[in-house]
C-alpha cells in the first residue's frame, strides 16, 4: 500500500528519517523482540511462529490485527473485562484496519493512555518510521498489563524520566 503514496520531501521526509533512527535505537535496546517474545508467551498455543525482531517481519505478524485482538482479548479474561470483537480472516484492507482499531480501543479501555496509541495505518502500511509508533504503545501495554499483575510479566526496559 505504501507504493502508492507520493516520495517524502522536506520536512515530512526529515520527520520520517527521525522516527526512522528513533526506531533503530528501540531496535538496539532489544524492544521489538522483548514485545514479540512477551506477546508469544502470553497467546500460548494460540500464538503466531516467531516472526523475528526485524520490523518488516513484526509488521506483517501483526499487520491484520488479529494477534494484536488475540493479546488483548487475553489480557482482558485475566481482569475479567469483555473481549474485542475481530475478523479472524482479515482478507481485505477494510477489516484489516478495522481489527486495529477495535485493538486501539480496547487498549484505550485497557489502561493504555491515549497518547501512546497509534493509527492503523501507522502499522497497515508497512513503513519503518510509524512502526515506532506501534512499538511505543505495545510496550506501553506490556507495563500496564504488568501494573495489573498479568502473567507472564512483560521484561521491558522502563524508559526514562523527565528531570
Amino acid at each position: 500500500m505504501s507504493g502508492f503514496r507520493a516520495t517524502k520531501a522536506g520536512d515530512a521526509f526529515r520527520l520520517e528519517a527521525k522516527f526512522e533512527q528513533r526506531y533503530d535505537e528501540e531496535e538496539k535496546l532489544g524492544t521489538p523482540q522483548r514485545i514479540i517474545t512477551w506477546i508469544i508467551q502470553v497467546l500460548g498455543p494460540e500464538a503466531p511462529p516467531n516472526p523475528g525482531s526485524g520490523w518488516q517481519e513484526i509488521q506483517a505478524c501483526l499487520k491484520d490485527g488479529v494477534v494484536l485482538c488475540k493479546l488483548i482479548n487475553k489480557l482482558n479474561s485475566t481482569v475479567g473485562k469483555p473481549a474485542t470483537a475481530f475478523k479472524a480472516k482479515a482478507t481485505s484492507s477494510f477489516v484489516a484496519l478495522n481489527n486495529i482499531e477495535n485493538f486501539n480501543n480496547a487498549a484505550k479501555d485497557f489502561g493504555v493512555p491515549a497518547t501512546a496509541l497509534f493509527q492503523p495505518p501507522d502499522l497497515y502500511e508497512g513503513r519503518k518510521g510509524p512502526m515506532l509508533n506501534v512499538v511505543n504503545c505495545l510496550n506501553q501495554l506490556g507495563f500496564v498489563a504488568n501494573t495489573k499483575g498479568i502473567q507472564p510479566k512483560y521484561e521491558g526496559i522502563t524508559p526514562p524520566k523527565a528531570e
